[in-house]
């Protein structure tokens, strides 16, 4: 295809010594990352590009082994590169505050400190631990220019860092609760430098946030949450890019005229302060971003459809419908069905599309969710026999967890104690946790009839719930051994009883999130039944060559997720959005689409 020059991008004037991206995975950040050095390197600038992602392949970008040590890019003078591999960064973590104990303390005792330090909240601490090196050792990275970072830290992780108490106390004794006290128990004598590095962050003149989103509804929730959430601890002055946008030239036919409406909608409807914010728009490219070439046009505007040579070959993926999972779940009359991924794949969608088909075979079905975000009401529009809505709230849910909580853990403290304790529960990571009570009334009830639920608890809080928070093993105490019992977790081991399904994208950080989430879940002893790649272009067998292009892309992932699970589906991007009983039944149905 035909490109105009780059143009030059708001977020890239003027800018100061460290620019950091950050969105949810699969938005395109490692992408944009690497065609800003790229821009900042061509500029005559000495430019350090850092990823801190777990997904991150900037390696591969720039078609280079890179890892944890600084690296230089020989196709591009002037640039270098590192990863920071936060699984590595967590683990030296765990042990820095582990092995002091262990061989100390009973081996239950450890095990459960160990799980409380398995999240992603640790991982996003120890993560941190490297790159507060980065933005404060002018010895060591002092000669750069700029310094770039694909993947930010959140707000969620700034604000773990400024709670003010320290728990190890309660870990020492045995008395974490199942939040965030584990992560935090190794922060106190970090916590100048942590100060000191929020200090940069929160200062425009050194520091440039960048929120990348897809022109997508709930791609652009996250970044306006995130945004709320720098807001809230000092942090301004940020920019958006929306990366992806359909370009005109792609051609013109029910699927691209159907793509173009959806994200004209969603850029009309970004909230208030965050429309206000400087913004850029990356239109999407039919190849993907690997190599200096590509990379130089990623800032380009597409004014021509021309493809160079001949069409992809007709894309060919296997035979993989949203109905065959159906049937299959219908053979039973009761059970429980989880649906599970990372935030805009789209979980709700098909959460709900099996939820109706599963009603309209005969069955009662509760459909029920979890997610703070999610849209159920919206995408059912209306009642649906035999379907039944419930949703969990996890602002009640979390609220009536921290009172419990200040009313026992906190009874016996002083009030600087108190006041720890009640800072450490505002934390994002107790909404997890609370809500899991009420979750547990759903898992009860899925042994008389479907219960299908968009958004469970992950691996990590399960986990955490049963070493730690002890529901489990308290009901073992109390009922003892010559009894029989059924605990949640026990429900949700039971492959009889509980199918997961991971939902992702044919996209390499969706299905790498996914492949993690699995290996989450599978500590836990819960093995997914079966995966969903939504909207996939190559699935829809698009006529426009642009589209074909990119559904040719996805093909890579495709046949990864094959590799990993024990059954797939593969639902196809869709003209119109599958919002009501009708579309939603014809998603798991593969009838016809109404448009």
């Amino acid at each position: 295809m035909l490109l105009t020059p780059q143009r030059v991008m708001k977020f890239l004037e003027s800018p100061p010594r460290f620019v950091l991206f950050t969105g949810k995975g699969g938005v395109g950040k490692t992408s944009i990352a690497c065609a800003t050095a790229l821009h900042m390197a061509r500029a005559g600038k000495s430019v350090l590009l850092v990823s801190t992602d777990p997904a991150s392949n900037v390696g591969d970008v720039f078609g280079v082994t890179i890892g944890n040590t600084v690296t230089p890019i020989a196709a591009v003078p002037g640039l270098w590169a590192l990863e920071i591999n936060p699984e590595q960064a967590a683990e030296a973590y765990r042990e820095r505050i582990i092995g002091p104990v262990r061989g100390l303390l009973p081996e239950k005792d450890v095990a459960s400190i160990t799980e409380q330090l398995s999240g992603s909240c640790t991982t996003e601490i120890a993560s941190f631990n490297e790159f507060t090196a980065l933005l404060g050792d002018a010895d060591a990275f002092g000669q750069y220019d700029h310094i770039v970072f694909d993947t930010a830290p959140t707000g969620h992780t700034l604000r773990l860092l400024q709670l003010p108490g320290s728990w190890s106390d309660f870990l020492d004794a045995g008395k974490g609760d199942a939040s965030c006290l584990g992560p935090l128990a190794g922060l106190e004598k970090h916590r100048a430098v942590y100060a000191r590095a929020v200090s940069v962050l929160k200062d425009p003149a050194l520091t440039r946030m960048v929120l990348v989103s897809h022109p997508q509804a709930s791609a652009l929730s996250e970044i306006d949450r995130t945004h709320r959430e720098l807001i809230e601890i000092g942090i301004t002055g940020a920019f958006v890019v929306i990366n992806g946008v359909l370009p005109a030239t792609a051609g013109v036919d029910d699927l691209t005229q159907a793509v173009r409406d959806r994200e004209a909608l969603a850029m009309r409807s970004i909230p208030g302060p965050l429309g206000d914010l400087p913004r850029d728009v990356i239109e999407l490219k039919a190849t993907n971003m690997v190599g200096v070439t590509a990379l130089d046009t990623l800032f380009a505007t597409v004014t021509s459809s021309a493809v160079r040579g001949d069409p992809p070959a007709m894309l060919v993926i296997p035979d993989a419908p949203l109905a065959a999972l159906v049937d299959n779940l219908a053979q039973d009359d009761h059970g429980l069905i989880m649906c599970m991924g990372k935030g805009g794949v789209g979980k709700t969608t098909i959460a709900a599309a099996i939820a109706v088909s599963l009603a309209r075979r005969g069955n009662e079905v509760l459909l029920t969710t979890t997610d703070p975000a999610a849209h159920l009401v919206e995408t059912l529009r209306g009642s649906v026999p035999r379907l039944q809505l419930a949703r969990i709230d996890p602002k009640t849910a979390t609220q009536e967890y921290r009172a419990r909580v200040m009313a026992t853990k906190g009874s016996g403290l002083d009030d600087a104690g108190r006041a720890n304790l009640a800072e450490d529960l505002l934390s994002p990571c107790t909404e997890e946790v609370a809500v899991f009570g009420q979750f547990s009334k759903a898992v009860n009830q899925s042994r008389r009839q479907f219960v299908v639920i968009d958004t469970a608890p992950t691996g990590h809080t399960l986990l955490l719930l049963d070493a730690a928070g002890s529901y489990h093993r308290e009901i073992t105490r109390q009922m003892g051994a010559s009894m029989k019992f059924t605990t949640p977790l026990m429900c949700l081991q039971d492959a009889a009883q509980t199918k997961v399904i991971l939902v992702t994208l044919a996209e390499t950080t969706p299905v790498l999130e996914a492949e993690e989430l699995q290996e989450d879940l599978e500590r836990a002893g819960i093995h997914p039944w079966a995966w969903v790649i939504n909207n996939s272009i190559a699935a829809a067998h698009p006529h426009s060559v642009f589209l074909q292009q990119r559904g040719a892309a996805e093909l890579e992932q495709i046949n990864r997720v094959f590799s990993t699970a024990d059954r797939v589906a593969i639902v196809p991007v869709l003209p119109a959005e599958p919002i009501g009983e009708d579309r939603l039944a014809a998603l798991a149905n593969l009838t016809p689409q109404p448009v």
